[in-house]
């Protein structure tokens, strides 16, 4: 995960900042997936990835967690969790498309 902070003054390639991550589906089947979006609730951060081959593909949500300075990507079990995230990320994706 990187701090930098992207604005006005910013003036430099970002093409080395697409974050793709190998994901492996149900089917057995690895997907290049790049991390779109992240946001928080109750103190844990998830992250939304697209499928980089079918970006018309619905994301896929995961829970991020950090093991000695090392992030990494949790599938979501809990469905209480999931329906929680989910809402939130349906909320943002309608902001984002009324705005």
């Amino acid at each position: 995960m990187s701090d930098h902070v992207h604005d006005e003054n910013c003036n430099h390639d970002h093409d080395h900042e697409e974050h793709v991550f190998l994901v492996t589906d149900e089917e057995g089947i690895e997907r290049e997936m790049v991390m779109v979006f992240t946001f928080e609730s109750e103190d844990q951060v998830y992250s939304v990835l697209l499928d980089r081959n079918d970006p018309e593909a619905d994301g896929v949500i995961f829970r991020i967690e950090e093991e000695d300075g090392e992030a990494f990507l949790v599938g979501i079990e809990d469905d209480a969790e999931w329906e929680r995230v989910t809402k939130i990320y349906e909320e943002i994706a309608r902001s984002e498309n009324e705005g």
